[in-house]
């Protein structure tokens, strides 16, 4: 039989948007996003005014985001221990009351930063908790839909937050600005209490509740999602020739400085977040999904052979013509989306996505810093290249894992596909003397 769930034509956003509870975490989610960025931009400019410390301020910037790591790595638990609605409204207004104390003044700025770090080690939870409702309430090709407009719903609210946190560190100074983001925690967390249906914990529904602290259970799923070969395959597939690209992005800067004073990095970097968008898009929407996954290998080597280019050095338009090409393949991601999520347990789905979601930053993070250092003693445009490389390599070497689907369904799965959220606890095992889940390989 052939897989139901991979229907011959495409879901349209109109599939996705009639879908009421999608509309409210597609919103609450670009408020988010607006506000996040919008407070780390002003927290960075207000500690700047208040120490002068160019060092001090450009850690404000990244503290919110850094924590996240450490989150993923022991906390996502959480994500599926409690209702996904009164996460996610926890964590708004635990930001709101964040931003609100900020916006006072009285703190100092050391103290403004362990604030802050604090509050982000939960982000990775709550972000992990709204990404597992997709597939509960968009079901087939819909979910995949539903994840490509969250992914350009994160581009471009962040460029919004840029333009709109400019404008009131102008009009209204920093404090002025986190009162705004205030107002947005407020939004967002009033948007999803009253816009979406209570859910008991997938943990709860699944009668796999808790049985060691969030700490202990966080690692032992964890290790058990990376012991499973299947599942630790697509998040190498999704974690590697994306993140590596990324490396790129990290000497745009020196890259446009060595091609002369007109040349700008803004040019570049808009120039990667539009063909990322577009990607997604034209992918995600016009692309049957059976073969949208056969070409998930293809896309994911677009991501790297347009950058060997760079070892010529390319002017500034043809570099930015380059680089949107070469960003548009990150829609390979989509092809993955169902795979992954047939893989994983429902009673693990949150911390699931989760783990990609960390791994993923933790592998830019590298990538970036790992680039940069390269940019010592190679020129940008080879050091360019040669992340292009890695992530040709990448998905060559994880070429059978993007190119065959990971999961064949069985009978009760493509039941699951076709009237719902699908899943259950498929694959995964009760160990004897109940020490939880183990992994069954099919």
């Amino acid at each position: 039989m052939g897989r139901p769930a991979l229907a011959d034509r495409p879901a349209t956003f109109r599939d996705v948007l009639a879908v009421a509870e999608f509309r409210v975490i597609f919103a609450s989610y670009g408020i988010f996003m607006i506000g996040e960025t919008v407070k780390m931009l002003a927290l960075s400019v207000l500690v700047y005014e208040r120490t002068g410390s160019g060092l001090l301020a450009a850690l404000a910037y990244v503290t919110g985001f850094l924590p996240h790591a450490l989150g993923g790595l022991f906390l996502l638990a959480l994500a599926d221990r409690w209702p996904a609605r009164a996460l996610i409204v926890g964590y708004d207004l635990v930001r709101l009351a964040t931003v609100v104390v900020l916006a006072t003044g009285v703190l100092a700025p050391s103290a403004m930063l362990g604030l802050v770090a604090v509050v982000a080690l939960f982000g990775p939870v709550s972000s992990a908790s709204r990404t597992a409702l997709l597939p509960e309430m968009l079901h087939g090709d819909r979910y995949v839909l539903g994840r490509s407009l969250l992914t350009v719903a994160a581009g471009g609210t962040q460029v919004a937050g840029f333009a709109v946190g400019g404008l009131l560190l102008g009009l209204v100074g920093p404090y002025g600005a986190l009162w705004l983001t205030a107002a947005t925690c407020g939004l967002s967390a009033l948007l999803v209490r009253f816009g979406l249906t209570p859910r008991p914990a997938r943990a709860a529904r699944t009668g796999s509740g808790p049985r060691t602290g969030a700490f202990r259970e966080t690692l032992r799923v964890n290790r058990q999602l990376l012991a499973d070969r299947r599942i630790r395959g697509l998040l190498l597939a999704q974690w590697l020739p994306g993140s590596l690209l990324v490396g790129a992005e990290g000497v745009a800067v020196p890259y446009a400085a060595d091609l002369g004073p007109g040349a700008s990095a803004g040019v570049l970097l808009m120039a990667g977040a539009g063909g990322m968008l577009v990607g997604d898009l034209l992918v995600g929407r016009f692309v049957a999904p059976a073969r949208r996954e056969r070409l998930t290998p293809w896309l994911a080597l677009l991501l790297g052979v347009p950058m060997l280019v760079f070892l010529a050095r390319p002017a500034l338009l043809p570099a930015a013509a380059l680089f949107a090409v070469a960003t548009a393949g990150f829609a390979y991601q989509l092809g993955l989306a169902r795979r992954f999520l047939d893989a994983v347990p429902e009673a693990r789905r949150g911390q699931a996505f989760g783990l990609v979601n960390t791994g993923m930053m933790a592998a830019q993070g590298l990538a970036a810093a790992g680039a940069g250092a390269l940019s010592e003693v190679l020129a940008p445009g080879v050091v360019m290249a040669g992340a292009g490389a890695a992530s040709a390599i990448a998905t060559l070497l994880l070429w059978p894992v993007l190119a065959v689907p990971a999961v064949r369904p069985t009978r009760s799965s493509r039941r699951d596909t076709r009237g719902g959220a699908g899943g259950g606890e498929r694959g995964w095992l009760p160990c004897p003397g109940g020490e939880g889940e183990r992994p069954r390989r099919t």
